[in-house]
């Protein structure tokens, strides 16, 4: 029996996914398979963030129930999903469930016929049933890389953007205990994992749901920090994504402080006006952004710096389109993430008119998409002639090449078609730059010394 998942949206969903698989191979036995037409289990985790996402939902199952009239086949759904979308599902999919109840799916599928070694139920049953995200952190994750990792810190949030459906589909915030998030990065360190990303909606409101029990983020950073700097391993350890309410120059502090805490921050800022930002509640001002910007650009002047910006939000006039086009400009943003905004049913804003019109938000988009691809080249172009430390995470799209990221996640591509480096460390010189990307040359000596690093004891030839 196999089975086959598809995982949309953030950096969250693909941790859960890593849990789902743990769950379906280790208590039902079913295989993996990476062609869902050879499955007899397939499964979703949905995002609601997008409407376009949804709608890959529903065109996978209807695909999936007419594949029922040629073949047994079960099928599954989880993830962020809203309430309307939930009732909805419930008449599609043979098996709906929220993230919190992972562990009664193979009792789910039981019910589906599956005929299954009462063996391999033996730790689930085990298990507490109390429904809760406590439990599902406990389920070992079925890592999808072997040197790239994420580890959920917090689940759910608090602010009630009203773009954002979040805190309708995965709950109120809830802090993961740090004693298991630590002793999680540093099994991972211990197998030999390069980059650690700690995950939440809001990790900078760490602990605070836990207050008199938990420690705060910059604590728990301090902690992993204090491990990384007792073993000789090298690995990075990033964070997404913090809210800039509760951003504080501790935490920035805390990162200048130990080498493993990699020096990128990615800091959403939404919307580059201040009327933008009281209507999206995001409860921070243009000013209060700057300020941590400031204090980033001061205590890790290394630091790169990722936002997510939305354009074509309600009632976005063109001179509040322009300020974030200043925002753009003035932040110096190596990346951001830019959204064209659409409604989602059960935040706030779904109840607004989306009053900007399709051809207006595209072109918006386009604009100030050009204006960060100007700020990206010209800070690439400050690496020219530099020598950067690269994690290399596989082959580049220029053929004959590999692709690597430096500690800051700039993109870097060098030629090589030596794939024994794959997974580790290497120095490269900065040759040339463009807008999101830039190109170099593998400076052999580190070649040598990351291939020690693997276990590689042969000469390589670049």
């Amino acid at each position: 029996m196999k089975y086959h998942l598809i995982t949309l949206g953030c950096y969250m969903n693909i941790s859960d996914s890593e849990r789902v698989r743990t769950i379906i191979e280790s208590q039902t036995g079913y295989e993996w398979t990476d062609n869902e037409a050879e499955a007899n289990l397939v499964g979703i985790l949905a995002c609601s963030v997008r409407q376009k996402a949804i709608n890959k939902v529903y065109s996978r199952i209807t695909k999936w129930n007419k594949w029922k009239h040629k073949k047994s086949l079960v099928t599954f759904i989880s993830g962020c999903i809203l309430p309307n979308d939930m009732e909805k599902f419930l008449k599609l999919f043979d098996i709906v469930f929220r993230m919190s109840e992972l562990e009664k799916l193979p009792e789910m599928l039981r019910h589906y016929g599956v005929v299954t070694p009462a063996s391999l139920f033996s730790d689930l049953d085990s298990m507490p049933k109390n429904q809760s995200i406590d439990t599902f952190w406990k389920i070992t994750p079925h890592y999808s890389s072997n040197f790239e990792a994420f580890v959920p810190i917090q689940n759910g949030c608090d602010k009630f953007c009203t773009f954002c459906a979040v805190p309708y589909t995965r709950g109120r915030e809830v802090s993961r205990p740090s004693d298991e998030i630590v002793e999680e990065v540093k099994s991972l360190v211990g197998q030999g994992y390069k980059t650690i990303t700690l995950l939440g909606q809001n990790v900078n409101s760490y602990g605070l749901d836990k207050k008199g029990e938990e420690i705060g983020f910059p604590d728990l950073l301090r902690r992993i920090g204090e491990m990384g700097n007792s073993i000789e391993k090298e690995f990075w350890v990033y964070f997404t994504s913090p809210h800039p309410r509760d951003m504080t120059d501790e935490v920035i502090e805390v990162i200048s402080q130990y080498p493993c805490l990699a020096k990128q921050i990615h800091l959403p800022l939404q919307s580059g006006d201040d009327k933008v930002l009281i209507t999206m509640n995001r409860k921070h001002s243009l000013e209060k952004y700057r300020e941590i910007v400031h204090a980033v650009r001061r205590i890790i002047p290394e630091a790169t710096l990722f936002t997510d910006i939305i354009v074509g939000f309600a009632g976005e006039t063109d001179e509040q389109f322009e300020n974030s086009r200043k925002a753009i400009t003035e932040f110096n943003y190596n990346m951001a993430y830019i959204a064209q905004y659409s409604p989602r049913p059960g935040a706030a804003a779904s109840r607004w008119d989306d009053d900007i019109p399709a051809e207006v938000k595209k072109a918006r988009y386009h604009l100030i998409t050009e204006d960060l691809r100007k700020e990206s080249l010209a800070c690439n172009q400050k690496m020219v002639g530099k020598t950067c430390r690269l994690l290399v995470v596989g082959h580049d799209r220029k053929e004959g090449y590999l692709s690597g990221l430096t500690e800051g996640k700039l993109i870097v591509r060098f030629a090589s078609e030596n794939e024994d480096l794959f997974g580790g460390f290497v120095d490269v010189k900065i040759t040339s730059a463009s807008d999101f990307s830039m190109e170099g040359e593998l400076e052999t000596y580190q070649v040598f010394k990351t291939c020690e690093v693997l276990g590689i004891k042969e000469t390589l030839q670049v």
